[in-house]
């Protein structure tokens, strides 16, 4: 018994010495999130229902700036001509460390909080990235460093910004365009994922772009001579990517989508439509590679002898990678320790992979360790590569679904609306708050990380891939 009691007494106290090793002020960070935990779920689930998509998201908007105005944050809304674009900040001086948020949903996932595929209403938009966990956790973090500010434990100014469309139009490239990061020092943002992890890997490089062809209607049968098929055109432009994919580096990626090609079968197309996105890891990579499909365009309009138009929709930058940042991020998530799950929420991981045909591993709360920067990664593209290019970025993911559910999917939508996305927003607001409270007082880190910033950015100058104009918002309906 006397060996084992100095054993039992360390195994009393781990609680202890735990509890002893976060500081007073990020224990009163985390107290003031868990306090929040009710009102936060309960923004993110109306937000979660709104499923509004890109520069539609009114109802969502509204719902976070006004928590944000309710909590003494200084909101300036309809920005770069974005009426769902706003900021919420608070403080004063330096540093000026913002954290971002999104709130848009994808069209036609509409889907209950269940494991099985089940519309909540048919053809409807869904939250399939997330994006209703996104914004809310964000902004609660913005809130928790504002009552660090109020107790003298912080100094400076907290911005948080409402960015919608990120899904379709990119709405962080006209808030770049208009300067509204230049003044920050550094920037946070997080996403939701299957894993929990400080993100240190960029994103994919793209542009999109519209290929119109015009031709001359004919009847398809009496005269088809006198007719020339926009159609031919798009289908041979179709067969020009799809011979040019065996010639492309492996980083690159093409995606098409035939939106429009004539309306009956009798009668020769006098119009076509193509929407085209060329990616690749590097931005030089995907523009040679744009510059080649848009050769392949020309190719194809002469040989199905018609007019041909393209225009720029939009594009991205890759994210450029700050590893300082990076490794204070880690810090915080090693600080906060794993996501524990109920028995009913593995249940219901076990559930979603079933139905989607995924091997049932159930879910994923480890924090896992901070990971090499690959110089090649593949994924997906976020308009935050855009915000990276201006300021040293943080990036963050956490577990708001089980182990290799796919995204953009019915599956993310069912997630984001229960408790295991709710978990994984909550501990995205603390890993947030905790961080920029270390940067707010870490002025040395601060300077590393701009240092790392512009070693990597180089001699290259930002500009936002966009065509001129004003933001592409939608006719009311």
């Amino acid at each position: 018994m006397k060996t084992l009691l100095p054993l039992l007494i360390l195994l009393l106290c781990l609680p202890v010495l735990q509890a002893q090793d976060i500081p007073a002020p990020k224990e009163k960070i985390i107290a003031a999130i868990d306090a929040r935990r009710a009102t936060l779920t309960d923004m993110s689930d109306q937000i979660w229902a709104l499923a509004e998509t890109a520069f539609e998201e009114t109802g969502s908007a509204q719902i976070l700036s006004d928590y944000a105005e309710s909590q003494g944050l200084r909101v300036e809304r309809n920005l770069a001509g974005m009426p769902t674009a706003f900021t919420a900040e608070y403080g004063s001086g330096t540093p000026v460390i913002g954290i971002l948020g999104e709130f848009d949903a994808l069209p036609g996932i509409s889907q209950k909080t269940s494991p099985t595929k089940d519309p909540l209403k048919e053809g409807a938009a869904g939250h399939g990235c997330g994006h209703n966990l996104f914004g809310v956790g964000s902004l609660a973090a913005a809130v928790a460093i504002k009552e660090a500010m109020d107790r003298g434990e912080v100094k400076g100014t907290i911005r948080y910004y409402g960015t919608p469309a990120e899904e379709k139009y990119f709405g962080k490239l006209f808030l770049a365009r208009e300067g509204f990061f230049d003044d920050l020092d550094v920037c946070l943002d997080w996403h939701p994922a299957d894993e929990i992890k400080a993100d240190v890997q960029s994103s994919l490089a793209l542009v999109d772009f519209i290929v119109e062809f015009r031709g001359q209607a004919a009847h398809a049968s009496g005269d088809p001579w006198n007719g020339r098929s926009a159609s031919d055109a798009m289908e041979l432009m179709s067969a020009g990517i799809n011979a040019y994919r065996e010639h492309i580096r492996p980083t690159v990626r093409i995606h098409t989508h035939m939106q429009q090609a004539g309306d009956v079968v009798n009668v020769v197309p006098d119009y076509a439509k193509f929407w085209v996105r060329v990616r690749d890891s590097k931005r030089e990579g995907m523009l040679s590679t744009y510059e080649r499909v848009k050769e392949i365009a020309r190719g194809a309009a002469i040989m199905a002898n018609v007019d041909y138009e393209i225009s720029l929709v939009s594009g991205l930058h890759e994210v450029l990678v700050n590893r300082t940042g990076g490794e204070v991020m880690q810090q915080n998530l090693e600080l906060l320790g794993p996501i524990t799950y109920t028995d009913d929420e593995i249940e219901f991981a076990y559930g979603i992979q079933e139905s989607t045909g995924k091997e049932k591993k159930g879910i994923d709360g480890t924090v896992k360790p901070l990971a090499d920067t690959k110089e090649h990664p593949g994924g997906g593209s976020t308009d935050v590569g855009d915000v990276s290019w201006l300021v040293p970025e943080v990036r963050l993911g956490v577990t708001t679904a089980p182990i290799g559910t796919p995204w953009h999917s019915w599956a993310v939508v069912a997630c984001g609306g229960m408790s295991i996305g709710h978990k994984g927003m909550v501990m995205a607001a603390k890993a947030l708050a905790l961080t920029a409270y270390d940067l707010f007082n870490s002025p040395d880190t601060v300077a590393t990380m701009k240092e790392e910033f512009q070693e990597r950015k180089g001699n290259a100058t930002y500009e936002a891939i966009l065509p001129a104009g004003p933001p592409p918002i939608p006719a009311r309906k």
